[in-house]
């Protein structure tokens, strides 16, 4: 039985749903700073996965079953670099090769008693892992933007969303709720400016650019620019999972907000956001208005949670989605038209040129 219809039986809807699982993609499990002396357990749709600092510290993920009794291998521990399962005392390597039996004379690195492997990068203080068991990549993790600028500052946080990674990407990316569900804090519900929506699509991306919109009227616009101004806005998904948002505000505020995607399961999501800023304010102002940004952001991200779940609890409810768009609903569909085709394994599905479309929405 396939791990979707494992989770269907236990309760997911056998309707039309927007729940994809992805092959041949990278996923963040934990910070490096997570990751130490002891294996850890982790959760990557739906499979169930043991972290571990191997040979050199190097870090390496195994499908969390001891191949003997299928013991969790997490359980267990961290032995001259190998991962020792708690039950038994066998051994396995970052690839999963049995390298010890205790108390068997022979050979113990036959092929049935090897643990499945899952390739490992440790890269910008994550360590990231490939969807894929037992292949080498011929891809790399994404790369977070400007982490080495010296004028930008970054916090990282990491999120927890009951929602399906199509529905977390899409409200991560989505303008129009922001006025009712964050109403005062980032937008308001008085739509007083027409702007210009430019949605860019391609084989591997969906942006949104926003043309004349002013600076948001909230409290999260006032804090980054007290002097008001035109906002340049850009909304974007890059597969397989990356969320961003990216404000510049004239020559001197730039607030780009990365949001990488993991699916624990149908209908859990972490998020890791890295928000990379340079503020005309001097380093120590900065650090002394973050205290007064960062509560802020959390309430918002708390607001998106709760109406993720109630989204989720009323799929489930129902059985299925029955969702009526817009065209002012600009990511969405094009978010879950890459997750598909990159489910079915035909990227290609989509075409390699740049599609561009214009349309009018009022904030």
């Amino acid at each position: 039985m396939s791990t979707r219809e494992e989770g269907r039986t236990a309760g997911t809807p056998a309707g039309h749903i927007s729940v994809v699982h992805l092959p041949n993609a990278w996923f963040i499990l934990c910070a490096s700073s997570e990751l130490g002396d002891k294996p850890l357990a982790r959760t990557l749709q739906g499979s169930p996965l043991v972290l571990f600092r191997g040979e050199g510290g190097k870090p390496a993920a195994l499908v969390d079953r001891c191949p003997h009794r299928n013991v969790p291998l997490s359980l267990g521990r961290v032995k001259e670099g190998q991962l020792q399962c708690g039950y038994h005392g066998w051994r396995f390597d970052g690839a999963g090769q049995c390298r010890a039996i205790p108390g068997f004379v022979g050979e113990p690195g036959a092929r049935a008693r090897c643990a499945t492997a899952h390739a490992t990068r440790e890269q910008d203080g994550f360590i990231w892992v490939y969807s894929t068991p037992g292949v080498e990549p011929t891809t790399e993790p994404y790369r977070f933007p400007l982490l080495e600028a010296r004028e930008y500052s970054t916090v990282r946080r990491m999120l927890r969303a009951p929602g399906s990674l199509h529905a977390t990407l899409e409200n991560t990316l989505d303008v129009p709720h922001t006025a009712y569900l964050h109403g005062g804090l980032f937008r308001t519900e008085e739509k007083r400016n027409e702007i210009e929506v430019v949605v860019r699509r391609s084989a591997d991306k969906v942006e949104a650019e926003y043309i004349g919109e002013p600076r948001p009227s909230g409290l999260v616009g006032r804090l980054l620019a007290p002097g008001g101004g035109v906002v340049q806005h850009f909304d974007r998904f890059l597969m397989p999972s990356i969320a961003q948002v990216e404000y510049r505000i004239g020559d001197t505020s730039h607030i780009l907000v990365t949001s990488a995607m993991t699916p624990v399961s149908e209908w859990d999501t972490l998020v890791f956001a890295v928000v990379t800023f340079r503020l005309p304010l001097p380093r120590w102002l900065v650090r002394a208005v973050l205290p007064l940004i960062m509560p802020v952001a959390l309430h918002i991200f708390g607001q998106d949670a709760r109406i993720l779940r109630k989204q989720t609890e009323t799929i489930r409810s129902f059985g299925t989605e029955a969702y009526a768009s817009t065209e002012i609903d600009v990511l969405g569909p094009g978010i879950l038209r890459l997750l598909r085709a990159a489910e079915r394994e035909k990227p290609g599905a989509v075409g390699d040129a740049v599609h561009e479309t214009r349309l009018k929405m009022r904030t």
